[in-house]
């Protein structure tokens, strides 16, 4: 099969990325920008993020999962610490996530070093989830090989059984992460493939330097 897709184009002209006047502050640049998302009819989950980590097989593999949190600090999510992902942060602690906004065309790629939240943080937040979502996060053991979807459903009807009116405690192999970063890309397409590209890589914790990338 060969599909030619050089016929694809769209042209970029929603809005601009300008250093006269650009929020220094990276975190609150993002914030507004994930308001703007958010906020845009055609974007249904602008918490989606990709995901990139480096595997104990020596591959880079991305994944979409859901920005839970973010703060001055760094960027939260959570998933099963048994995982594919999960095992591969506990072996490289540098990895990478990605938003791409399409509706009003801009991407922002953050790298930076990520460790995880406090047993209390994981609690809580386990503790708001739909109690279908709790008891999913112990039926599945995240990546392993099963052998079909009949096996999932099993488990969870027998776990609905046992807690049926009682509380679901958080398992020790599922809580958060956050990634703290050391660099953060804001992308914002424009016309002739000249797009916005502006970078903040962190000095210290209070400083940021900024550069205009080439596209």
């Amino acid at each position: 099969m060969n599909r030619d897709l050089s016929d694809y184009r769209k042209v970029y002209s929603k809005n601009s990325l300008d250093e006269n006047n650009l929020i220094k502050n990276p975190i609150k640049l993002f914030e507004e920008w994930f308001s703007d998302a958010d906020k845009f009819e055609g974007i249904e989950e602008a918490n989606a993020m990709t995901l990139a980590t480096l595997g104990e097989d020596g591959f880079l593999k991305n994944r979409i999962v859901l920005l839970k949190e973010f703060t001055k600090e760094g960027f939260v999510w959570y998933t099963n610490y048994n995982s594919e992902k999960g095992k591969s942060i506990e072996l490289n602690k540098k990895a990478a996530l990605s938003f791409y906004w399409q509706g009003v065309e801009r991407q922002v790629i953050i790298k930076g070093n990520v460790e995880r939240v406090s047993k209390e943080k994981s609690d809580a937040y386990f503790n708001v989830r739909p109690k279908g979502s709790q008891l999913g996060a112990i039926v599945s053991n995240q990546s392993e090989v099963i052998p079909n979807r009949q096996y999932l459903e099993d488990k969870l009807l027998e776990l609905e059984k046992q807690f049926d009116g009682k509380v679901v405690s958080r398992p020790e192999h599922w809580g958060g992460y956050i990634l703290k970063p050391i660099e953060i890309e804001f992308w914002q397409g424009r016309p002739n493939r000249l797009h916005d590209r502006i970078r903040f890589t962190k000095i210290n914790s209070n400083n940021w330097k900024i550069e205009r990338l080439s596209p």
